[in-house]
């Protein structure tokens, strides 16, 4: 049974038990596969002892995400505040690949636990220690949204193709889309040729998230570094057109 040990003695449970078992459901099943039920089957107990644990389902996520974040790796102390941002968010891109469904989870949370609050305070606390002001960091936070965790919105996400793996457009339609393209949506062709290489046939196949990903957080690092150096202050933004 999932609740034994060697020479068939029973594991004890324990908080840290449930959620590692959740961890290891939602990355065989997913997300939606977890639930109190559902994890005191994989346990092999009755769904009552996993309260002494845990509060609920949303208590066992939040955990889960603690975990995950758990995984993420502190930087090289020797790297500079650049370097050091960079491993942080790039170490937290690898753990959420890892569980596809941790994206969703964090996305999901209206509660800031202790690791939560840790791990952006040490991102904060790595931009201060670089010279930046509270006053900038601030606004680098928000400009980083979720990227610190590892993700961000996928700017063409699209859903399944039941078509892919279908034979692949003729040379006729590939150049009757480019007309039509090229007459009402000429930037977006333009984008995609660019991204093709000219091989329409391509299109819909997706980007290459992760230097996509990495080209996004090196513009605002750039971008960031500018700000530092010119002494930027939100005291000093330009007022709205409409004031």
């Amino acid at each position: 049974m999932a609740d034994s040990g060697p020479e068939g003695r029973r594991t004890p449970l324990s908080r840290d038990r449930v959620l590692r078992s959740a961890v290891a459901l939602a990355d065989a099943s997913g997300i939606d596969a977890v639930s109190m039920r559902g994890l005191a089957q994989e346990l092999g107990v009755v769904p009552m002892a996993l309260y002494k644990h845990v509060s609920g389902k949303e208590q066992v996520i939040d955990g889960m995400v603690d975990l995950v974040i758990g995984e993420f790796e502190p930087p090289d102390p020797a790297l500079d505040w650049r370097g050091a941002v960079r491993s942080r968010v790039l170490s937290a891109r690898r753990a959420v690949l890892r569980h596809p469904w941790a994206r969703q989870a964090i996305e999901s949370r209206t509660h800031r636990s202790p690791t939560v609050l840790g791990y952006m305070d040490a991102v904060a606390g790595t931009f201060i220690a670089g010279g930046f002001s509270p006053d900038l960091t601030h606004h680098l936070m928000h400009a980083l949204g979720n990227r610190i965790w590892g993700f961000t919105p996928e700017l063409f996400a699209e859903a399944p193709d039941p078509d892919r793996g279908a034979d692949p457009p003729t040379v006729e339609a590939q150049q009757a889309m480019a007309r039509e393209f090229a007459e009402r949506y000429p930037h977006i062709l333009a984008i995609a040729t660019a991204a093709t290489g000219g091989d329409l046939s391509r299109v819909g196949q997706g980007c290459d998230e992760q230097f996509e990903f990495e080209f996004a957080l090196d513009l605002l690092l750039d971008g960031a570094d500018r700000l530092r150096r010119d002494g930027w202050s939100s005291l000093h933004r330009r007022p709205r057109p409409d004031r």
